[in-house]
């Protein structure tokens, strides 16, 4: 952004989100006149003089990096609440399918917006979005100020041509890259649905295109137990699916990968794809747990996503931090099976990893600064900060949460302050929903 200069974060307490989750006391995030982070670490160590940005603002809580959704539909909080009780593939037929074949362009852009407002306020900085009418997204989130990894859903449905489909997603990603707007706020991505919606030759046109532009791709896969019946009659499974149409020799994140057997799992490490990890979509619709201790146990990129708020029925990913870790534990009835420190990463590091990017979840020099200030006066750290760097990140993600998230940062700007946007009405943006989700009832 044009004027924007350098600024010195200091905070009684810095998270950078390292390999370790490392716990800085009286830690300095530098950020400079790009938006970029130039230094984290100890105040101690920071530079000095000449070499330190002009203007120091001091924070009295926990500084992290901001929190990464790695598979989301946000502009379904205009059908949040709706056919709540049914498991997945009737929600979707007789409910939601029914419910976004009235939507419209405008509708789509406010639904992203109060989306993207929610996300923030509550520290998500990016979203992996899979939905209709992606430029309006785009447009929503470039006004909040959020960031967005973006795909629109390529389907094979009545009325829906996968082809065409395709087709404008290319358009799109040559004519503005795959990367654009202040501070790379939008990659463009290609968003096939999923196996079962799409035929072979899809999934095949889908991998050569993307290849062809080094993209990113988002699927759906193995969600429910019986959704790809055929698939796995056929071919054995989902992912060796993928692998016949040449999906994993590319950029892959698998969305859900709840139902996967050991080579399943050890074919996604071999390729490198990522996974995101749903915990509390799955549960809802009873769509099964993934197996997140094999997954990390083989090296595969796992990053946490809320899905869409009709199914969730929130866009709080820090609920999916807790619930990552609490059934991880269920799973493998070990109480130490995931930390809170190694669930916190999920939703940062994690995330950018299984996105591939290595310029966001994380607050390391030369990543975009993108940051979360949690303040500390909340009885969740009636202890105080002077405890075990353990007591500390547990009373964050077991006790805390996003309810004091108070300032967020998106490649140095700030976009959240005092909990509230400082960019969109959030006020205006409900009322906005609420008169768009009437038509769709």
């Amino acid at each position: 952004m044009l004027g924007r200069m350098a600024l010195r974060l200091r905070s009684a307490v810095v998270l950078p989100a390292d390999p370790d989750c490392s716990v800085v006391r009286d830690g300095i995030v530098d950020i400079d006149d790009h938006g970029r982070i130039s230094y984290c670490g100890p105040a101690e160590t920071a530079p000095s003089g000449a070499e330190a940005p002009a203007e120091t603002r001091r924070l009295a809580g926990i500084l992290l990096p901001g929190l990464i959704n790695a598979h989301a539909h946000s502009p379904m909080v205009l059908l949040r609440g709706m056919g709540s009780d049914l498991p997945l593939l009737r929600w979707l037929r007789e409910v939601i399918w029914p419910a976004e074949a009235k939507l419209r362009p405008e509708d789509v852009r406010v639904g992203m917006t109060l989306g993207s407002a929610e996300m923030l306020s509550r520290g998500v900085t990016t979203s992996a979005e899979m939905y209709f009418h992606a430029e309006e997204m785009a447009e929503s989130v470039l006004a909040t100020g959020a960031r967005v990894v973006l795909g629109s859903p390529i389907i094979d449905l009545p009325g829906m041509r996968w082809q065409t489909m395709l087709a404008e997603t290319e358009r799109w990603i040559d004519a503005d890259g795959l990367r654009f707007g202040p501070g790379d706020r939008v990659e463009l991505t290609y968003a096939p649905h999923s196996a079962y919606t799409l035929p072979v030759e899809a999934l095949e046109a889908v991998a050569s295109s993307a290849a062809a532009r080094d993209a990113l791709v988002q699927i759906h896969v193995a969600e429910t137990a019986d959704e790809d019946a055929p698939q796995r009659a056929e071919y054995g499974s989902v992912p060796a699916l993928l692998e016949k149409v040449g999906l994993l020799r590319g950029r892959l994140l698998a969305a859900h990968a709840v139902h996967l057997s050991d080579d399943d799992i050890a074919l996604l490490a071999r390729s490198g794809a990522g996974v995101a990890h749903c915990p509390g979509s799955n549960a809802k619709l009873a769509s099964g747990v993934a197996r997140l201790t094999d997954l990390r146990a083989a090296s595969v990129a796992v990053g946490l996503g809320t899905d869409g708020p009709a199914s969730n029925d929130d866009l709080d990913l820090w609920e999916e931090v807790q619930l990552s870790a609490m059934l991880a534990r269920l799973s493998a009835k070990d109480a130490t099976a995931l930390s809170a420190g190694e669930a916190l990463l999920l939703a940062t590091r994690g995330g950018a990893e299984a996105l591939g990017r290595d310029d966001i979840g994380a607050l390391e020099a030369g990543r975009w600064a993108d940051l979360v200030h949690i303040d500390v006066d909340d009885p969740a750290f009636a202890t105080g900060l002077d405890v075990p760097d353990d007591q500390l990140l547990a009373n964050l993600v077991w006790a805390a949460g996003s309810r004091k998230v108070t300032d967020v940062w998106v490649a140095g700007d700030p976009v959240v302050a005092d909990g509230e946007c400082t960019r969109v009405d959030r006020t205006k943006a409900q009322a906005d929903v609420a008169e768009a989700a009437a038509r769709l009832r």
